[in-house]
Formats: structure tokens, sequence, C-alpha cells
């Protein structure tokens, strides 16, 4: 069963990291950590980590791509001002110019679920 979709305009805080594949295990590792940090503040709801496919990262890399879903801009206008700094400096410590960041903020507009069926056994 899928996780639970974000609610009609939440916004969604999206961190795309291409790091050295021989670091991307130790960097997971961290990454699992310093996610559910961020879901335990105030304004974040969930997130989602995923492993990129395409386009592939460069040869070398491996991309992972975190998706954060917080209640309002006002919660991730409170965790840039008060939390990101911290976190952003604990992935520099750890993994030095070893990783390469991008962000970008959205707004969740709408979730179109496929309806259940019981002929699809691969629901």
């Amino acid at each position: 069963m899928p996780p639970p979709a974000a609610p009609d305009g939440h916004v969604v805080y999206e961190v795309n990291v291409e790091v050295d594949a021989v670091l991307a295990d130790d960097y997971r590792a961290w990454m699992d950590v310093h996610v559910r940090e961020m879901v335990a503040l105030p304004g974040f709801i969930s997130a989602r980590i995923h492993n990129l496919l395409a386009p592939g990262p460069d040869a070398g890399r491996q991309a992972m791509c975190v998706q954060f879903f917080l209640r309002d801009a006002a919660a991730l206008d409170a965790y840039l001002r008060d939390h990101a700094m911290r976190f952003r400096a604990s992935s520099l410590e750890q993994f030095g110019n070893r990783f390469r960041t991008t962000r970008r903020v959205m707004r969740h507009v709408v979730t179109m679920d496929r309806e259940p069926s019981p002929a699809d056994p691969h629901y």
C-alpha cells in the first residue's frame, strides 16, 4: 500500500543529492537519521526518500531525492531560519565536498490515486 499523499496545499521541500558512489551507503545511513530528525520538527508531516533512476547521475556517483511534506510555507521558513544551517553543516562535516545538493520548493496541488481493483493483483 502506498504511503498517504500530502494534503492539497501543503509545501513540498525537495532535496536532490549526488554523492560519490563509494560513500553512498554511508551517506544513506546519515540521511536516514537526518530525515527522521527533520520530520520530528514542527510543521513537517512526512518524507519520502528515492534513488534516482533517470536521468542518471554522473559516472561514479549515486543520486537520491528526498521529498519533505510540510504543513505550510511558514513551517518551511522556520526550518530554513532555525535549523537548516545546522543540518547542512553536519553533512559537510561528514562528507566534505564529495556530494552535491540542489533544492526546490513546490506547493502540492492534487493527488490522483488509481482506484483499487480486485481483478488487479498488482495494485
